[in-house]
């Protein structure tokens, strides 16, 4: 059984570990689904929205305003779809840290890196103030980089790309439909996160409909279950420097 390398000594041919950064690293997805629809709530008054936004998280802000407006045979000017991509915003930055990732992102030796449908100044200023940035330096991958945003495989494939990991060895983390359908258009394996839904068991059945190879709702089962993958691939689990 090959021995894997940790962090410190790691590259080709490499193992990795990539997460998404909204619901993942940080409990956002629930703020910035509460606001678009109090937002446009505000704007249509009388309309059930929540019912449309809810399935659509993950993607981009605009689209979902966009996908959301026709959905419902509404339209919203370029100002408004602005002023409430500035609300989700402001709020998204305040997002907590999703409760036991640091622990497990800890306990995983293996190349981590965040791949998100945000932009790139969002997601630094994030990992900064959570500090997560010390499992993800110089690995932080996003929209704005790329051609086309999550469904599409693009940020995942740059993310192997750059770190010369083949994308049958890379192991994502995801909690929307959106994401996990790109890592699995991309050829990776996905663990579907579902803890922070609000409906938990409902988001599992769709993660595992797009193509995750499991669901869980603990980060504290995210190390088993990286481990047991990686053994999956015939690589050992090395202990992590200092434990």
């Amino acid at each position: 059984m090959t021995e894997i390398r940790t962090e410190a000594n790691a590259g080709p041919p490499g193992v990795a570990l990539i997460c998404d950064c909204d619901g993942v690293l940080v409990d956002s997805e629930a703020i910035a689904g509460a606001t678009i629809v109090r937002e446009l709530e505000g704007l249509w008054p009388g309309v059930e929205v929540e019912p449309v936004v809810t399935p659509l998280l993950g993607f981009r802000t605009e689209q979902v305003l966009q996908t959301t407006a026709a959905t419902l045979g509404k339209s919203l000017t370029p100002e408004q779809i602005g002023a409430i991509h500035t609300a989700v915003g402001a709020a998204a930055i305040k997002a907590p840290m999703v409760r036991g990732i640091d622990t497990a992102l800890a306990s995983i030796p293996l190349l981590k890196a965040c791949a998100s449908n945000s932009y790139s100044a969002y997601v630094a200023h994030t990992v900064d103030r959570t500090g997560l940035r010390r499992f993800f330096e110089g690995r932080l991958f996003t929209a704005d980089l790329v051609p086309n945003p999550k469904p599409a495989p693009d940020v995942y494939l740059f993310a192997a790309k750059h770190m010369a990991v083949v994308p049958a060895r890379c192991l994502v983390v995801e909690d929307s439909v959106a994401g996990a359908t790109a890592a699995v258009s991309a050829g990776m394996a996905v663990l579907g996160y579902a803890g922070g839904a609000h409906d938990p068991e409902e988001q599992a059945l769709k993660l595992r409909h797009v193509g995750a190879k499991v669901t869980f709702d603990h980060m504290s089962d995210l190390p088993g279950l990286a481990e047991t993958w990686t053994r999956e691939l015939g690589f050992s689990w090395p202990s992590i420097a200092g434990e």
